[in-house]
Protein backbone atom coordinates (compact mmCIF):
# COMPACT_ATOMS: atom_id res chain seq x y z
CA UNK A 1 0.00 0.00 0.00
CA UNK A 2 2.60 2.18 0.83
CA UNK A 3 3.68 1.86 -2.97
CA UNK A 4 0.89 2.99 -4.41
CA UNK A 5 0.46 6.01 -1.94
CA UNK A 6 4.19 7.15 -3.23
CA UNK A 7 2.79 6.72 -6.92
CA UNK A 8 -0.09 8.66 -6.60
CA UNK A 9 1.64 11.48 -4.77
CA UNK A 10 4.50 11.38 -7.12
CA UNK A 11 1.90 11.35 -9.78
CA UNK A 12 -0.12 14.26 -7.83
CA UNK A 13 3.59 16.41 -7.49
CA UNK A 14 4.27 16.72 -11.18
CA UNK A 15 0.22 17.03 -12.29
CA UNK A 16 0.38 20.41 -13.03
CA UNK A 17 3.99 20.01 -15.14
CA UNK A 18 4.28 19.84 -19.02
CA UNK A 19 3.81 16.54 -20.12
CA UNK A 20 6.51 15.43 -22.43
CA UNK A 21 3.60 12.92 -24.20
CA UNK A 22 2.26 16.06 -25.82
CA UNK A 23 6.07 16.22 -27.13
CA UNK A 24 5.70 12.92 -28.55
CA UNK A 25 2.82 14.23 -30.07
CA UNK A 26 4.07 16.55 -32.20
CA UNK A 27 7.24 14.65 -33.28
CA UNK A 28 5.31 12.04 -34.37
CA UNK A 29 3.15 14.03 -36.35
CA UNK A 30 5.48 16.17 -38.21
CA UNK A 31 7.77 12.76 -39.23
CA UNK A 32 4.20 11.27 -40.51
CA UNK A 33 3.94 14.22 -42.46
CA UNK A 34 6.96 14.16 -43.92
CA UNK A 35 7.20 10.61 -45.13
CA UNK A 36 3.41 9.76 -45.70
CA UNK A 37 3.43 13.00 -47.82
CA UNK A 38 6.38 12.36 -50.41
CA UNK A 39 5.08 8.41 -50.18
CA UNK A 40 1.46 9.55 -51.47
CA UNK A 41 3.12 11.84 -54.01
CA UNK A 42 4.15 9.00 -56.04
CA UNK A 43 0.14 9.13 -57.93
CA UNK A 44 1.90 12.69 -59.10
CA UNK A 45 4.75 11.44 -60.46
CA UNK A 46 3.05 8.29 -62.28
CA UNK A 47 2.30 9.72 -65.50
CA UNK A 48 5.50 11.81 -65.86
CA UNK A 49 7.27 8.15 -65.46
CA UNK A 50 5.32 6.64 -67.88
CA UNK A 51 5.76 9.34 -70.66
CA UNK A 52 9.37 9.36 -70.06
CA UNK A 53 10.29 5.62 -70.07
CA UNK A 54 6.55 3.95 -71.80
CA UNK A 55 6.47 1.27 -69.40
CA UNK A 56 2.70 -0.16 -68.76
CA UNK A 57 1.11 1.28 -66.14
CA UNK A 58 0.59 -2.22 -63.95
CA UNK A 59 4.63 -2.30 -64.22
CA UNK A 60 5.15 0.81 -62.64
CA UNK A 61 2.42 0.50 -60.02
CA UNK A 62 4.74 -3.21 -59.44
CA UNK A 63 7.24 -0.46 -58.14
CA UNK A 64 4.79 1.15 -55.43
CA UNK A 65 2.94 -2.68 -54.82
CA UNK A 66 6.60 -3.71 -53.81
CA UNK A 67 6.76 -0.28 -51.83
CA UNK A 68 4.27 -1.65 -50.05
CA UNK A 69 4.95 -4.96 -49.65
CA UNK A 70 8.18 -4.57 -47.80
CA UNK A 71 6.48 -1.29 -45.64
CA UNK A 72 4.48 -4.04 -44.16
CA UNK A 73 7.55 -6.32 -43.72
CA UNK A 74 9.30 -3.87 -42.53
CA UNK A 75 6.65 -2.48 -39.90
CA UNK A 76 6.72 -6.19 -38.17
CA UNK A 77 10.07 -6.47 -37.37
CA UNK A 78 10.36 -1.92 -36.41
CA UNK A 79 7.46 -3.10 -34.10
CA UNK A 80 9.34 -5.48 -32.73
CA UNK A 81 12.26 -3.11 -32.13
CA UNK A 82 10.39 -0.80 -31.01
CA UNK A 83 8.78 -2.42 -27.95
CA UNK A 84 12.53 -4.11 -27.34
CA UNK A 85 14.57 -0.78 -28.43
CA UNK A 86 12.35 2.15 -28.25
CA UNK A 87 11.43 4.39 -31.48
CA UNK A 88 13.90 6.39 -31.63
CA UNK A 89 17.16 4.04 -33.18
CA UNK A 90 14.45 2.32 -35.52
CA UNK A 91 12.90 6.00 -37.02
CA UNK A 92 16.62 6.86 -37.32
CA UNK A 93 17.60 4.04 -39.39
CA UNK A 94 14.50 4.22 -41.36
CA UNK A 95 14.32 7.73 -41.99
CA UNK A 96 17.91 7.19 -43.40
CA UNK A 97 17.01 4.63 -45.75
CA UNK A 98 13.85 6.96 -46.82
CA UNK A 99 15.63 9.94 -47.35
CA UNK A 100 18.14 7.92 -49.52
CA UNK A 101 15.48 6.31 -51.56
CA UNK A 102 13.60 9.70 -52.51
CA UNK A 103 17.26 10.46 -53.56
CA UNK A 104 18.15 7.61 -55.96
CA UNK A 105 14.68 8.06 -57.67
CA UNK A 106 16.70 11.04 -59.18
CA UNK A 107 19.10 8.61 -61.04
CA UNK A 108 16.07 6.34 -62.53
CA UNK A 109 16.47 5.04 -65.92
CA UNK A 110 15.56 1.36 -65.96
CA UNK A 111 12.52 -0.34 -64.57
CA UNK A 112 14.79 -2.25 -61.85
CA UNK A 113 16.18 1.19 -60.61
CA UNK A 114 12.50 2.36 -59.61
CA UNK A 115 11.73 -1.32 -58.23
CA UNK A 116 14.43 -1.16 -56.14
CA UNK A 117 15.45 2.27 -55.35
CA UNK A 118 11.25 3.49 -54.46
CA UNK A 119 10.24 -0.32 -53.43
CA UNK A 120 13.17 -2.07 -51.97
CA UNK A 121 14.84 0.99 -49.85
CA UNK A 122 11.78 3.66 -49.68
CA UNK A 123 9.65 0.94 -48.65
CA UNK A 124 11.70 -0.82 -45.83
CA UNK A 125 12.07 3.21 -44.82
CA UNK A 126 8.12 3.91 -44.56
CA UNK A 127 8.36 0.33 -42.55
CA UNK A 128 9.88 2.07 -39.72
CA UNK A 129 7.13 4.91 -39.41
CA UNK A 130 3.73 4.40 -38.65
CA UNK A 131 3.89 1.26 -36.30
CA UNK A 132 6.65 2.58 -34.10
CA UNK A 133 5.17 6.09 -33.58
CA UNK A 134 1.68 4.67 -33.27
CA UNK A 135 2.48 2.44 -30.90
CA UNK A 136 4.78 4.69 -28.74
CA UNK A 137 1.62 7.43 -28.75
CA UNK A 138 -0.78 4.84 -27.55
CA UNK A 139 1.79 4.10 -24.57
CA UNK A 140 2.17 7.67 -23.53
CA UNK A 141 -1.58 7.96 -23.45
CA UNK A 142 -4.68 6.09 -22.15
CA UNK A 143 -7.84 8.39 -20.94
CA UNK A 144 -7.16 10.67 -24.26
CA UNK A 145 -5.25 7.45 -26.08
CA UNK A 146 -8.18 7.53 -29.45
CA UNK A 147 -7.70 11.92 -29.75
CA UNK A 148 -3.68 11.82 -29.37
CA UNK A 149 -3.75 8.95 -32.36
CA UNK A 150 -6.27 11.19 -34.85
CA UNK A 151 -3.64 13.97 -33.80
CA UNK A 152 -0.45 12.10 -34.99
CA UNK A 153 -2.21 10.43 -38.17
CA UNK A 154 -3.48 13.93 -39.37
CA UNK A 155 -0.25 14.74 -39.98
CA UNK A 156 -0.70 12.00 -42.95
CA UNK A 157 -3.46 14.37 -44.35
CA UNK A 158 -1.61 17.27 -43.84
CA UNK A 159 0.73 15.68 -45.88
CA UNK A 160 -1.39 14.40 -48.68
CA UNK A 161 -2.51 18.10 -48.63
CA UNK A 162 0.91 20.02 -49.00
CA UNK A 163 3.34 17.21 -50.63
CA UNK A 164 1.47 16.78 -53.80
CA UNK A 165 0.35 20.35 -54.75
CA UNK A 166 4.43 20.86 -53.61
CA UNK A 167 5.43 18.33 -56.01
CA UNK A 168 3.20 19.06 -58.99
CA UNK A 169 4.83 22.30 -58.65
CA UNK A 170 8.15 20.94 -58.33
CA UNK A 171 7.31 19.14 -61.59
CA UNK A 172 6.05 21.59 -63.68
CA UNK A 173 8.77 23.93 -62.76
CA UNK A 174 11.76 21.42 -62.88
CA UNK A 175 11.86 18.08 -63.60
CA UNK A 176 9.96 14.97 -62.12
CA UNK A 177 13.94 14.00 -61.17
CA UNK A 178 14.99 17.14 -59.43
CA UNK A 179 11.70 17.11 -57.86
CA UNK A 180 12.41 13.80 -55.90
CA UNK A 181 15.61 15.04 -55.45
CA UNK A 182 14.28 18.15 -53.53
CA UNK A 183 11.81 15.71 -51.55
CA UNK A 184 14.19 13.02 -50.87
CA UNK A 185 16.80 16.21 -49.04
CA UNK A 186 13.59 17.19 -47.27
CA UNK A 187 12.66 13.90 -45.77
CA UNK A 188 16.27 12.78 -45.10
CA UNK A 189 16.88 15.74 -42.96
CA UNK A 190 13.77 16.15 -41.04
CA UNK A 191 13.24 12.78 -40.05
CA UNK A 192 16.94 12.51 -38.97
CA UNK A 193 16.74 15.72 -36.75
CA UNK A 194 12.75 15.09 -35.40
CA UNK A 195 13.73 11.36 -34.64
CA UNK A 196 15.98 12.01 -32.04
CA UNK A 197 13.81 14.03 -29.48
CA UNK A 198 11.50 10.72 -29.48
CA UNK A 199 11.60 9.09 -25.87
CA UNK A 200 10.54 5.57 -24.86
CA UNK A 201 6.87 5.09 -22.71
CA UNK A 202 6.56 6.73 -19.25
CA UNK A 203 7.43 4.71 -16.52
CA UNK A 204 5.80 1.23 -15.96
CA UNK A 205 5.91 2.67 -12.48
CA UNK A 206 4.89 6.01 -12.33
CA UNK A 207 2.38 7.46 -14.84
CA UNK A 208 3.29 11.30 -15.62
CA UNK A 209 -0.20 13.61 -14.07
CA UNK A 210 -1.94 15.66 -16.71
CA UNK A 211 -2.71 13.13 -18.96
CA UNK A 212 -2.39 9.76 -17.59
CA UNK A 213 -2.49 9.86 -13.81
CA UNK A 214 -3.47 7.23 -12.48
CA UNK A 215 -3.60 5.30 -8.48
CA UNK A 216 -3.07 2.05 -9.13
CA UNK A 217 -4.83 -0.82 -7.07
CA UNK A 218 -3.50 -4.03 -7.57
CA UNK A 219 -1.00 -4.46 -10.76
CA UNK A 220 1.35 -1.27 -11.36
CA UNK A 221 2.61 -3.20 -14.15
CA UNK A 222 -0.03 -1.70 -16.66
CA UNK A 223 1.71 -1.75 -19.77
CA UNK A 224 2.13 -5.57 -19.23
CA UNK A 225 -1.13 -6.35 -19.48
CA UNK A 226 -2.56 -8.07 -22.26
CA UNK A 227 -1.83 -11.07 -24.48
CA UNK A 228 1.76 -11.97 -25.63
CA UNK A 229 2.13 -11.92 -29.72
CA UNK A 230 1.48 -16.04 -29.92
CA UNK A 231 -1.77 -16.04 -27.73
CA UNK A 232 -2.87 -12.82 -30.05
CA UNK A 233 -2.49 -14.72 -33.77
CA UNK A 234 -4.63 -17.95 -32.06
CA UNK A 235 -7.43 -15.55 -31.81
CA UNK A 236 -10.47 -15.04 -34.10
CA UNK A 237 -10.38 -11.53 -33.28
CA UNK A 238 -7.13 -11.27 -34.44
CA UNK A 239 -7.59 -12.63 -38.05
CA UNK A 240 -10.57 -10.92 -38.12
CA UNK A 241 -8.96 -7.72 -37.71
CA UNK A 242 -6.42 -8.82 -40.15
CA UNK A 243 -8.64 -10.16 -42.91
CA UNK A 244 -10.81 -6.42 -42.99
CA UNK A 245 -7.68 -4.51 -42.69
CA UNK A 246 -6.19 -6.31 -46.08
CA UNK A 247 -9.54 -5.90 -47.68
CA UNK A 248 -10.26 -2.59 -46.77
CA UNK A 249 -6.84 -0.90 -47.64
CA UNK A 250 -6.68 -2.66 -51.36
CA UNK A 251 -9.43 -0.05 -51.90
CA UNK A 252 -7.56 2.59 -50.59
CA UNK A 253 -4.22 2.32 -52.51
CA UNK A 254 -6.07 1.96 -55.32
CA UNK A 255 -7.30 5.36 -55.44
CA UNK A 256 -4.54 6.99 -53.76
CA UNK A 257 -1.91 5.50 -56.77
CA UNK A 258 -4.73 5.79 -59.65
CA UNK A 259 -7.54 8.45 -58.84
CA UNK A 260 -4.48 11.08 -60.54
CA UNK A 261 -4.32 8.99 -63.53
CA UNK A 262 -8.21 8.03 -63.69
CA UNK A 263 -9.23 12.05 -63.46
CA UNK A 264 -6.57 13.20 -66.20
CA UNK A 265 -8.17 10.07 -68.67
CA UNK A 266 -11.44 11.33 -68.62
CA UNK A 267 -10.30 14.88 -69.43
CA UNK A 268 -9.02 17.26 -66.48
CA UNK A 269 -5.84 18.60 -66.27
CA UNK A 270 -3.05 17.39 -63.69
CA UNK A 271 -3.57 19.97 -61.62
CA UNK A 272 -7.48 19.15 -60.68
CA UNK A 273 -6.23 15.81 -60.43
CA UNK A 274 -3.33 16.40 -58.23
CA UNK A 275 -6.24 18.56 -56.42
CA UNK A 276 -8.31 15.33 -55.50
CA UNK A 277 -5.21 14.07 -53.49
CA UNK A 278 -5.41 17.17 -51.57
CA UNK A 279 -8.97 17.12 -50.89
CA UNK A 280 -8.49 13.95 -49.67
CA UNK A 281 -6.11 14.93 -47.14
CA UNK A 282 -8.38 17.80 -46.06
CA UNK A 283 -11.33 15.28 -45.21
CA UNK A 284 -8.55 12.70 -43.90
CA UNK A 285 -7.32 15.74 -41.19
CA UNK A 286 -10.73 16.34 -40.07
CA UNK A 287 -11.94 12.64 -39.73
CA UNK A 288 -8.79 11.56 -37.71
CA UNK A 289 -9.84 14.46 -34.73
CA UNK A 290 -13.59 13.53 -35.25
CA UNK A 291 -13.39 9.41 -35.66
CA UNK A 292 -10.63 9.88 -33.02
CA UNK A 293 -12.72 11.74 -30.48
CA UNK A 294 -15.30 9.02 -31.57
CA UNK A 295 -13.02 5.97 -30.97
CA UNK A 296 -12.53 7.32 -27.08
CA UNK A 297 -16.73 8.09 -26.84
CA UNK A 298 -18.47 5.17 -28.50
CA UNK A 299 -15.49 2.78 -29.25
CA UNK A 300 -12.90 1.78 -31.79
CA UNK A 301 -15.25 -0.96 -32.96
CA UNK A 302 -17.97 0.92 -34.01
CA UNK A 303 -15.94 4.01 -35.34
CA UNK A 304 -14.16 1.61 -37.63
CA UNK A 305 -17.21 -0.01 -38.80
CA UNK A 306 -18.79 3.61 -39.45
CA UNK A 307 -15.49 4.47 -41.19
CA UNK A 308 -16.25 1.39 -43.47
CA UNK A 309 -19.70 2.35 -44.31
CA UNK A 310 -18.74 5.76 -45.66
CA UNK A 311 -16.30 4.64 -47.85
CA UNK A 312 -18.33 1.64 -49.28
CA UNK A 313 -20.85 4.94 -50.04
CA UNK A 314 -17.88 7.04 -51.56
CA UNK A 315 -17.00 4.46 -54.09
CA UNK A 316 -20.58 3.88 -54.89
CA UNK A 317 -20.53 7.39 -56.14
CA UNK A 318 -17.35 7.10 -58.19
CA UNK A 319 -18.61 4.66 -60.48
CA UNK A 320 -21.02 7.26 -61.43
CA UNK A 321 -18.40 10.63 -60.93
CA UNK A 322 -17.68 11.89 -64.34
CA UNK A 323 -17.67 15.49 -63.49
CA UNK A 324 -14.80 17.34 -61.46
CA UNK A 325 -16.96 18.44 -58.53
CA UNK A 326 -18.52 14.64 -58.19
CA UNK A 327 -14.28 13.57 -58.11
CA UNK A 328 -14.51 16.46 -55.66
CA UNK A 329 -17.36 15.03 -53.34
CA UNK A 330 -15.75 11.74 -53.68
CA UNK A 331 -12.76 12.66 -52.61
CA UNK A 332 -14.03 14.46 -49.35
CA UNK A 333 -16.55 11.34 -48.24
CA UNK A 334 -13.35 8.75 -49.28
CA UNK A 335 -11.10 11.32 -47.29
CA UNK A 336 -12.75 11.22 -44.14
CA UNK A 337 -13.49 7.34 -44.35
CA UNK A 338 -9.72 6.59 -44.90
CA UNK A 339 -8.90 9.08 -41.86
CA UNK A 340 -11.12 7.19 -39.77
CA UNK A 341 -9.10 3.39 -40.27
CA UNK A 342 -5.84 5.30 -39.71
CA UNK A 343 -6.93 6.58 -36.59
CA UNK A 344 -8.19 3.80 -35.32
CA UNK A 345 -6.01 0.92 -36.08
CA UNK A 346 -3.65 1.31 -33.42
CA UNK A 347 -6.17 1.89 -30.00
CA UNK A 348 -8.08 -1.07 -31.44
CA UNK A 349 -5.24 -3.23 -31.21
CA UNK A 350 -4.84 -1.63 -27.66
CA UNK A 351 -8.46 -2.48 -27.03
CA UNK A 352 -8.53 -6.42 -27.69
CA UNK A 353 -4.58 -7.37 -27.22
CA UNK A 354 -3.61 -4.86 -24.60
CA UNK A 355 0.04 -3.63 -24.15
CA UNK A 356 2.21 -6.56 -23.45
CA UNK A 357 3.36 -6.93 -27.32
CA UNK A 358 1.14 -4.23 -29.14
CA UNK A 359 4.15 -3.14 -31.16
CA UNK A 360 4.40 -6.56 -32.75
CA UNK A 361 0.61 -6.80 -32.89
CA UNK A 362 0.33 -3.88 -34.49
CA UNK A 363 3.43 -4.44 -37.09
CA UNK A 364 1.49 -7.44 -37.94
CA UNK A 365 -1.78 -5.79 -38.88
CA UNK A 366 0.27 -2.98 -40.59
CA UNK A 367 1.91 -5.99 -42.97
CA UNK A 368 -1.79 -6.77 -44.05
CA UNK A 369 -2.99 -3.21 -44.70
CA UNK A 370 0.32 -2.75 -46.55
CA UNK A 371 -0.35 -6.39 -48.51
CA UNK A 372 -3.30 -5.00 -49.18
CA UNK A 373 -2.21 -1.88 -50.52
CA UNK A 374 0.32 -3.39 -52.92
CA UNK A 375 -1.95 -5.72 -54.26
CA UNK A 376 -4.85 -2.84 -55.10
CA UNK A 377 -2.59 -0.32 -57.09
CA UNK A 378 -0.93 -3.78 -58.58
CA UNK A 379 -4.53 -5.54 -59.31
CA UNK A 380 -6.05 -1.91 -60.47
CA UNK A 381 -3.29 -0.93 -62.86
CA UNK A 382 -3.68 -4.77 -64.49
CA UNK A 383 -7.40 -4.12 -65.04
CA UNK A 384 -6.40 -0.82 -66.30
CA UNK A 385 -3.87 -2.73 -69.27
CA UNK A 386 -6.61 -4.90 -70.02
CA UNK A 387 -9.91 -3.16 -69.93
CA UNK A 388 -8.69 0.53 -70.41
CA UNK A 389 -11.05 1.58 -67.80
CA UNK A 390 -10.31 1.76 -63.85
CA UNK A 391 -14.32 0.88 -63.67
CA UNK A 392 -13.93 -2.80 -63.08
CA UNK A 393 -11.84 -1.92 -60.44
CA UNK A 394 -13.78 0.33 -58.76
CA UNK A 395 -16.44 -2.29 -58.44
CA UNK A 396 -13.80 -4.35 -56.95
CA UNK A 397 -12.94 -2.02 -54.21
CA UNK A 398 -16.91 -1.34 -53.43
CA UNK A 399 -17.23 -5.32 -53.20
CA UNK A 400 -14.33 -5.60 -50.84
CA UNK A 401 -15.39 -1.97 -48.77
CA UNK A 402 -18.88 -4.30 -48.12
CA UNK A 403 -16.66 -7.50 -46.73
CA UNK A 404 -14.94 -5.11 -44.46
CA UNK A 405 -18.02 -3.35 -43.16
CA UNK A 406 -19.94 -7.36 -42.80
CA UNK A 407 -16.50 -8.29 -40.92
CA UNK A 408 -16.55 -5.21 -38.41
CA UNK A 409 -19.64 -5.63 -37.43
CA UNK A 410 -19.00 -9.28 -36.67
CA UNK A 411 -15.86 -8.26 -34.54
CA UNK A 412 -17.04 -9.15 -30.82
CA UNK A 413 -17.05 -5.79 -28.88
CA UNK A 414 -15.25 -7.37 -25.74
CA UNK A 415 -11.33 -7.44 -24.82
CA UNK A 416 -10.03 -11.18 -25.76
CA UNK A 417 -7.81 -10.62 -22.19
CA UNK A 418 -10.28 -9.46 -19.82
CA UNK A 419 -10.26 -12.68 -17.98
CA UNK A 420 -6.76 -11.48 -16.93
CA UNK A 421 -6.38 -9.28 -13.47
CA UNK A 422 -6.78 -5.56 -14.69
CA UNK A 423 -5.29 -1.97 -13.33
CA UNK A 424 -7.83 0.37 -12.00
CA UNK A 425 -6.84 3.71 -13.42
CA UNK A 426 -8.25 6.78 -11.80
CA UNK A 427 -7.04 9.46 -14.92
CA UNK A 428 -7.23 13.23 -14.62
CA UNK A 429 -6.23 15.65 -16.58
Amino acid sequence: MKEIHDIASNGDRQRHRFYYGYTIVSISFFILLISWGAQYSFGVFFKPVLSEFGWTRAATSGAYSLNMALTGIAGILAGRLSDRFGPRPVLTVCGLLLGLGFLLMSQVHEIWHIYFFYGVLAGIGMGGTFVPLMSTVTRWFIKRRGLASGIVVSGIGFGMLILPLLANTLISTYSWKTSYTILGFITLGLMLITAQFLKRAPSQNVLLARETYAVLNSNSNWQSQGLTFRQSVRTRQFWTIIVMSLLFVFALHTVLVHIVAHATDIGFTAGDAAAILSIVGVASIISKIIMGTLGDRIGNRNTVTLVFLLTTLAFLWLLFASDLWMLYLFAAVFGLGYGGFATTQSPLVADYFGLKAHGAILGLVGFATTAGGAIGALVAGSIFDLSGTYRWAFILCVVFCIMSLILSISLRGTRVYDSQPQTSLVMKN
